[in-house]
């Protein structure tokens, strides 16, 4: 679930998931812009994205610190 294996493809391992919510991650974003931008720059070929799989992909950077959620803006963590 977390990483990709013999019956889980890149594209839809957390891992893989959180790497493309990062990549949009400029800037600040709400939660809803960033489902838009996922959903719109998946290829043809990638597996259809879920909300409730996006939504585990982002639980799942919060939770190893990679991302803050601060006033309905989605950010990277600031570094020190």
């Amino acid at each position: 679930m977390i990483l990709p294996g013999k019956h889980l493809q890149q594209d839809r391992a957390l891992l893989g998931v959180g790497a493309e919510i990062l990549g949009h991650l400029d800037e600040e974003r709400t939660i809803s812009d960033l489902w838009e931008r996922i959903r719109s720059t998946r290829g043809p070929t990638a597996t259809p994205l879920s909300f409730d799989w996006f939504v585990l992909a982002l639980t799942f950077l919060y939770t190893v610190a990679a991302v803050d959620l601060i006033d309905g803006m989605v950010s990277t963590k600031s570094r020190p």
